[in-house]
């Protein structure tokens, strides 16, 4: 019996095999459309997505193309090629705006880009368009069932945008580009202002004016030793029992010290 169904496999693989082959030399559309639907319903989708590319043109302008274009672009996301499935989505949105398949379009073209989207320490160009194309659902379709799983994309996106305007700052502090780690620290607060790294950024910049000031020329080095001061107010004011509260006191008392010898001259 083992055998035999071996057999019957072996056959139905070479009939399959056979049969797209004759699609895709084939100048029938219908029958490129009929092969191509088969095997993606079998979960052969790189063979499907042949045969719908070849088929396409043909079927412009036909009722036909409406359900051939989101196969085609389905078949390029199940496939996990998301450059080009996310762009036959959006040109399936285009051709049928009121397309029962639109709203399911409009989530796996925003859930290809959120997949494009790269590591934090990149350029983050196609994490600002995933973030658009999530907005785009979410406008939309408000109150969709997979507003949920769009909410918690935006988190992760967002997440990165933050994680790399931090790591600039720390970088700009750690060769000693103190003034732009300090602005940095400025635009990220802004940019991010109920972010979980406020806490570590705002000592990253109590860090930074300290490092200016030691560092700085005479007659800079009082009015940034102030600024340091002011920076260690605001930090242990709004974190009163931080982890980098320790470190921050020896700095701040080394800064006064140092301050006490500028009033004591005057």
């Amino acid at each position: 019996m083992k055998n035999i169904f071996y057999l019957l496999l072996l056959v139905l693989t070479f009939t399959s095999c056979n049969e797209y082959q004759k699609a895709l030399k084939s100048e029938d559309a219908a029958t490129k459309y009929k092969v191509g639907e088969t095997l993606y319903d079998a979960g052969k989708f790189s063979k499907a997505n042949r045969l719908f590319e070849q088929a396409i043109p043909q079927y412009r302008g036909k009722p036909q193309a409406e359900r051939l274009m989101y196969l085609n672009a389905d078949a390029s996301y199940q496939m996990e090629d998301f450059y080009v499935a996310g762009y036959h989505y959006e040109r399936f949105i285009s051709a049928y705006p009121k397309s029962s398949k639109k709203e399911e379009a409009l989530f796996k073209a925003a859930k290809s880009y959120y997949q494009l989207s790269p590591v934090y320490s990149k350029d983050q160009e196609d994490t600002y368009k995933a973030l658009e194309k999530l907005q785009e659902y979410i406008n939309v379709y408000p109150e969709s069932t997979n507003a949920s799983e769009i909410n918690a994309l935006v988190k992760v996106l967002s997440f990165k945008l933050e994680k790399k305007a931090f790591e600039t700052a720390k970088q700009y502090n750690r060769i000693s580009d103190f003034k732009a780690s300090i602005s940095s620290v400025d635009n990220f607060i802004i940019d991010f202002p109920g972010s979980s790294l406020r806490e570590e950024a705002l000592y990253l910049k109590f860090d930074s004016a300290y490092k200016l000031a030691t560092k700085s020329i005479e007659y800079k080095k009082k009015a940034r030793l102030e600024a340091t001061i002011t920076n260690y107010n605001s930090f242990k004011r709004g974190y009163a029992t931080s982890e980098f509260l320790e470190e921050a006191t020896v700095k701040y008392e080394d800064a006064l010290k140092q301050l006490e010898k500028y009033n004591t001259k005057s």
